[in-house]
């Protein structure tokens, strides 16, 4: 039955989602065999890797089971930066075929390599991530994620072409043109970045455009946080089916997990990708089901494989199995990050739920901005939120019940009062790819 399911690709389903229904015994083995061979290749060629495990009096050899994962050391992304730009590799560079790197706006960028092989399990991952979200081949995918040095546009591209599916590779931004395309070609699967994918609903508005009445129906989301209030806010605007996907450069970019037809959780490609739940104070393994950071490690990569690497995504293992049949685990949608906290009087405190705030009060768009800043040693908190044209124009009544009501979401959310300023539609810039959404002037 089930591999009936897996080869009718007209069905949503595609051969290379088989390992997403393996009995849970095979799927530990695959994981097992793997998590030593990979320990075994990145202890004998990676010297960080080598160095920190012979500092605990570990070898390879001492992995006999799968929880013994838990002993090995962490990678985080300072590992990455310090040996830029090939200190990680695994792999001769005579077996590179493809480089990618992060944008480097912290510092020195992130790079990471491919081997033909890695290509190949990029594309299968991501074939079945489309897979998961409903597609399959006849589907006309436009590919708003960026193409170049970030993994997102080529790692959709491919497994979309994996699939069968026709792929429009638009890339990001001019979103007129974003929106012709969508017209003109009877575009059925958007990928983009929600917030982008915001601005692209609002500018069709503006056309007079109605996205609802158009052949697209299902939008692949990834690459930053989002909350199910901007989940209803792009389903509702655009009349779409949206879902998560999670990825990140350092361990392959995006195909590290989806969402299914549930949209209860994120399954992870666990054949490839061995997931963790940390402590993120203590670094201590969490139970299935508790809170934590979110730990990955790769079971297959070649030219760069990571070991334990510390995500700084804030979720927990989901431990109930999930009615679509898939054995893979879920974790629940990753709505903050551990690093993205920002803490203020005291109180901890997380652009995600000013997020969710905005979103329960009628009149306000999911665009804003957070400003720090620090008075006479203290420091204060301020939020930009875009209000509706109806809402800006009049001036006294309805902007005045809108503040109130989104102070009120605010203070009840986050546990302080902080200072509001509403403002016009597209005061606060648009971004074509992650949205920046704190300011933080504290240091000027």
């Amino acid at each position: 039955m089930l591999k009936e399911r897996w080869n009718d690709v007209e069905g949503g389903f595609h051969p290379a989602s088989a390992p997403d229904f393996l009995p849970e015994d095979k799927l530990r083995e695959v994981q097992l065999r793997r998590l030593r061979a990979v320990v075994k290749r990145a202890y004998d060629n990676v010297e960080l890797i080598r160095t920190r495990m012979q500092e605990k009096d570990m070898a390879p050899e001492d992995i006999k089971q799968l929880s013994d994962v838990a002993h090995l050391p962490f990678t985080t992304k300072l590992d990455l930066r310090d040996t830029y730009p090939f200190g990680l590799f695994a792999s001769p560079m005579s077996d590179i075929v493809r480089l990618h790197a992060s944008s480097g706006t912290t510092g020195k960028p992130i790079v990471v390599a491919y081997t033909r092989e890695d290509l190949e399990v990029w594309a299968e991952v991501m074939t079945r991530t489309f897979a998961s979200c409903g597609l399959h081949r006849g589907d006309v995918v436009q590919n708003a994620f960026g193409y170049g040095l970030f993994t997102g546009g080529l790692g959709a591209h491919y497994g979309a072409e994996s699939l069968g599916a026709t792929v429009i590779p638009v890339s990001g931004g001019n979103t007129e043109r974003q929106l012709m395309v969508m017209k003109d070609f009877s575009v059925t699967a958007m990928c983009a970045t929600p917030s982008y994918f915001t601005h692209i609903i609002e500018r069709a508005h503006d056309m007079g455009m109605d996205m609802r009445d158009l052949p697209l129906h299902t939008g692949i989301f990834g690459a930053e946080p989002w909350s199910d209030a901007m989940r209803t806010h792009i389903e509702e605007g655009a009349g779409i089916k949206a879902y998560d996907i999670y990825g990140l450069s350092e361990i392959i970019g995006p195909g590290v997990a989806s969402e299914c037809s549930e949209q209860n959780g994120l399954h992870v490609f666990e054949d490839h990708f061995y997931p963790e739940i940390i402590d993120p104070e203590t670094g201590e393994p969490l139970p299935d089901g508790e809170e934590g950071e979110l730990v990955l490690t790769t079971l297959s990569k070649q030219a760069m494989p990571i070991i334990r690497y510390r995500t700084r995504d804030i979720t927990r293992i989901i431990p109930e199995t999930c009615p679509c049949g898939r054995t893979t685990r879920r974790f629940r949608r990753v709505g903050r990050r551990s690093d993205d906290m920002f803490i203020i009087r005291g109180v901890n405190v997380f652009p995600s739920q000013v997020e969710a705030a905005l979103l329960q009060v009628e009149g306000t768009l999911p665009h804003y901005q957070i400003i720090l800043t620090r008075e006479n040693g203290l420091d204060q908190m301020a939020v930009e939120v875009e209000v509706t044209p109806e809402v800006f124009s009049d001036k006294v009544r309805a902007l005045e019940d809108v503040r109130a009501a989104l102070a009120k979401a605010i203070e009840h959310i986050v546990g302080i009062r902080v200072g509001l300023r509403l403002v016009e539609p597209r005061t606060i810039a648009r971004s074509e790819g992650k949205a920046k959404r704190v300011i933080d002037n504290r240091s000027l």
